[in-house]
């Protein structure tokens, strides 16, 4: 009887160390969510939904995208996630745009609340319905000298890039657009083809398909070159107005974060999915197609362009008179 006793304790010894190991598996050993914190169809959500796809090649999990929209500068998804347990299962999509949410009062963290990846960018350009009247960035910018304030552009939300790039074209030619915001680039572009607004400022990436289809004119592209795309020339607005490399040209970095209080083990574990996905010839060819440039940084070295992006856009913002926070109250320095 004794020894059968002590067998039946050291198989429950046994079964209980299985059931701790069991339930400090290797991460991940469940699926992951990735809140984007742009609408569905934006480049924020199709890179995420993108490379997502290629990191679960490289892990023993689904990850599943969902969209979590709102707020300023995206900070609805932002806080969304930021509310969930830093263990590696919620991810946030997002962009360089989300670096503007603090400066605006959407929330209260620097952007170093996350362990970013980037995964790449694509330039904007500033474009007009198919059947505009304005043939021309000029022409387009004498209508808005004589109804300053009234001709209304999409820009995607308050305080993302294409908002600045606006912002930076105003200031540039001195005129002042009605500006409308949108829950992401998809919707603007798509209030741009109904008539909702005269004009839209998205990457080119996001208008690519739009242009191509004849739904939208380009009039100008936010960088210091030209583009050559589905047979014609987009000039840079450069080349229009003097003075536009004071504000321009503000990159994008697109990607996602997870909270930088994570542990070692699944920051680890998602730069490994992450290099291997970027790696890929699907991420090549789909960044071709699409008009993106690859970037593929993360940790320290994202960290560092983020914190870059997060000082130059707050302080740009606030010399544009759109901050509602002090960024040196929050501890951003001047670039």
């Amino acid at each position: 009887m004794k020894r059968l006793v002590t067998t039946f304790i050291g198989a429950a010894v046994m079964a209980t160390g299985a059931t701790a190991t069991a339930s400090a598996q290797d991460y991940p050993f469940r699926d992951i969510t990735t809140a984007v914190v742009w609408g569905a169809g934006g480049g924020t959500d199709s890179i995420n939904r993108m490379i997502m796809a290629e990191m679960e090649e490289h892990l023993p999990v689904s990850i599943n995208v969902i969209n979590q929209t709102g707020g300023v500068a995206g900070s609805n998804g932002m806080v969304y996630v930021m509310n969930q347990p830093a263990d590696g299962y919620t991810l946030v999509g997002l962009s360089e745009s989300n670096v503007t949410a603090a400066v605006q009062g959407g929330w209260d963290q620097r952007f170093d609340y996350w362990h970013p990846f980037i995964v790449g960018g694509s330039p904007d350009l500033i474009s007009v319905p198919a059947d505009s009247p304005y043939q021309t960035l000029e022409e387009l910018v004498e209508a808005a000298r004589g109804m300053p304030g009234d001709i209304p552009a999409a820009a995607s939300g308050a305080g993302s890039i294409h908002h600045l790039n606006l912002l930076a074209i105003e200031n540039g030619a001195g005129v002042e657009f009605k500006f409308v915001p949108y829950q992401g680039s998809a919707t603007g572009q798509e209030a741009a083809i109904a008539g909702e607004v005269a004009l839209v400022v998205t990457s080119l990436a996001e208008q690519a398909p739009l242009i191509d289809g004849g739904q939208l004119r380009p009039l100008a592209m936010l960088t210091p070159d030209a583009a050559e795309f589905a047979g014609q020339t987009i000039p840079s607005a450069f080349d229009i107005y003097d003075g536009l490399d004071a504000y321009l040209p503000l990159k994008q970095a697109i990607g996602f974060a997870v909270h930088a209080s994570a542990s070692d083990d699944v920051k680890e574990a998602l730069t490994d999915a992450f290099n291997l996905a970027m790696q890929s010839d699907v991420v090549a060819e789909w960044a071709a197609a699409n008009h993106y440039d690859i970037g593929g940084q993360s940790g320290d070295e994202a960290s560092a362009i983020f914190s870059t992006l997060e000082s130059t856009f707050a302080y740009t913002l606030q010399e544009l008179g759109a901050t509602t926070v002090d960024p040196e109250s929050l501890g951003i320095e001047r670039p």
